[in-house]
């Protein structure tokens, strides 16, 4: 679909971004189920039948992770809104921050700062779209280790490469309490976290993800 035939008001800029790696892929405002969140998402019918091997490629290689909500941040964006205390008041980051639906949720639950923290600056320049769309400020952070101390780190499907793991430690340096949520790693071992619950949700638009992915883990600081 060209652009000439997207919603108005849709961001060229993450458009053109989309389009660099999924040609005539279009962008949509959707509303996230159960909660009063709504994002810049690719649409729910997505024609993979009509991916070549080039086009593949480069989604595996260079993956816009902000075109979809993931699971687990959906589910802890749900989290916050429904126990906002674990936020409201306090400066938050929000770690590989890709839509900024956390982020988003954060500030919705009261929280006093909100950081989205990404090293892809076509997701921040999303989060940015997104924070704008729902109608809340944001900060925005392309390193970590150029973070201050915060009061809570947040970070959502943040695991699924095994090389990320590192982060787990890395986090203790930039707060005391960090939440992790997380549908692909089911129970990581760790001195410094405990698992506490479980949450279901789905990858927004749905993938059609296998049931296991679907179970998101929760685990904070001990």
């Amino acid at each position: 679909m060209s652009d000439t035939l997207q919603p108005p008001g849709t961001p060229r800029h993450l458009l053109q971004a989309l389009h660099e790696v999924i040609p005539g892929c279009e962008l949509m405002v959707q509303q996230l189920p159960e909660i009063p969140i709504s994002l810049w998402l690719i649409p729910p019918v997505f024609p993979t039948d009509r991916l070549d091997d080039e086009v593949i490629r480069r989604i595996w290689n260079d993956t816009p992770y902000w075109i979809f909500c993931w699971a687990s941040g959906l589910a802890m964006a749900q989290w916050l809104l429904a126990e906002p205390h674990h936020v409201r008041d306090k400066v938050v980051l929000d770690f590989g921050a890709g839509s900024g639906v956390v982020a988003i949720a954060a500030k919705m639950a009261g929280a006093k700062q909100v950081i989205c923290c990404d090293i892809d600056p076509v997701s921040l320049a999303a989060c940015r779209e997104n924070a704008l769309l729902n109608g809340v400020t944001l900060e925005y952070l392309d390193d970590l280790y150029s973070a201050a101390q915060v009061d809570v780190l947040l970070a959502a499907d943040v695991l699924y490469d095994q090389s990320n793991r590192f982060f787990l430690d890395e986090f203790l340096n930039f707060a005391e309490t960090v939440w992790v949520a997380d549908s692909r790693v089911k129970n990581f071992s760790h001195p410094r976290y405990i698992k506490l619950e479980e949450h279901s949700a789905t990858t927004w638009p749905d993938l059609d993800e296998a049931r296991e992915f679907r179970n998101v883990s929760f685990y904070r600081t001990r």
